[in-house]
């Protein structure tokens, strides 16, 4: 009788354990970006979703949340922070709050290629500067990226400095960003990301300063027929994660976020430079005049916008941005 009891004791313990594993279901991942699905950025956290979910068997679920359909940067920070929200990415313009280290990224004509970014971004620099929001309850995962900003508009094409003068762009509100193009004779008005194919459309500005995925996938092609390719600017995101949440995991489910995080990084940026290249080779079924800066002349808009460096300089730090030139010259 007593090893009856305990027969039955130990089955009805098996079924509620199973009967709690039920219920508890998969471990949800919801996840935040700002921009929209068909983008390399979309596309990529998409696979991320794939591949999770795959890997482990259904033990993780991944919802994304696109188009900033979460809300602002405040919303997503506050996500990470209370867990109620798992994984975020977010431009570094964003993130100089929690440290000035990131401003980095808003040197003008700092990196000459997709090389030397990685240099910086997987590096001690990018490290360090995502470091900054540990104290916050967040992780930096690592970055992806939007790519280098070129300059559109609606009026003509823009081959030297002096075509570009008296432009109104819009800019983004990074200081930074507004003083680089007043350096180079241009009028920056900043226009919230939701307004801006508007403000293109009605032509409240003339043009604006962006990387070639973001003004593709957003049809910014159809509102301006002109592109001069200046990178100018990289812009990094950086993906986040709630340190409560990646805690919680077990040490084989924090291995597997991260690792499927760090393959599917690789594959946004290859989606970003190879988008580039196709991007290129069709604006002109758009309709769209493409002019590249000549060595030369990119060398007198780089002259141009020696001011930034010296204005963001004290709050950057000297140190920080011969350490970030040194490490792009290696």
């Amino acid at each position: 009788m007593t090893r009856l009891k305990t027969i039955f004791a130990a089955m009805m313990i098996a079924l509620f354990l199973t009967a709690t594993t039920a219920v508890a279901g998969p471990i949800v991942i919801k996840l935040a970006h700002p921009n929209v699905p068909q983008h390399p950025m979309g596309q990529a956290f998409e696979k991320f979703k794939e591949l999770l979910e795959e890997r482990s068997n259904g033990e993780f679920r991944v919802d994304i949340f696109d188009s900033s359909k979460f809300g602002n940067f405040d919303s997503v920070v506050q996500g990470l922070q209370f867990n109620m929200l798992q994984m975020g990415s977010a431009g570094t313009a964003n993130l100089s709050p929690f440290s000035d280290e990131f401003l980095i990224f808003d040197l003008p004509f700092l990196f000459p290629d997709y090389p030397s970014t990685d240099k910086i971004t997987d590096g001690p620099i990018g490290k360090n500067a995502s470091k900054a929001l540990e104290k916050s309850g967040i992780i930096g995962l690592g970055y992806i990226e939007i790519g280098f900003r070129n300059l559109w508009n609606n009026k003509k094409s823009v081959a030297t400095l002096e075509d570009a003068k008296g432009l109104k762009i819009r800019s983004t509100p990074s200081k930074a960003h507004i003083a680089t193009l007043k350096s180079l004779g241009m009028n920056p008005t900043p226009i919230s990301w939701g307004e801006v194919y508007t403000a293109l459309q009605q032509k409240t500005v003339d043009g604006i300063d962006i990387d070639l995925n973001l003004a593709w996938h957003n049809n910014f092609p159809e509102v301006n027929n002109n592109v001069t390719i200046v990178n100018s600017f990289y812009s990094p995101h950086l993906v986040m994660i709630s340190k409560r949440f990646l805690d919680s995991l077990t040490p084989k489910q924090k291995e597997l976020v991260l690792t499927t995080f760090e393959e599917v990084k690789l594959y946004e940026r290859k989606l970003i430079r190879d988008g580039e290249k196709e991007i290129l080779a069709n604006l002109k079924d758009k309709g769209v005049n493409v002019t590249v800066l000549t060595p030369e002349e990119r060398a007198r808009w780089q002259k141009a916008t020696e001011g930034v460096y010296k204005k963001f300089e004290k709050r950057i730090g000297k140190e920080l941005i011969e350490q970030a030139k040194a490490t792009i010259a290696e």
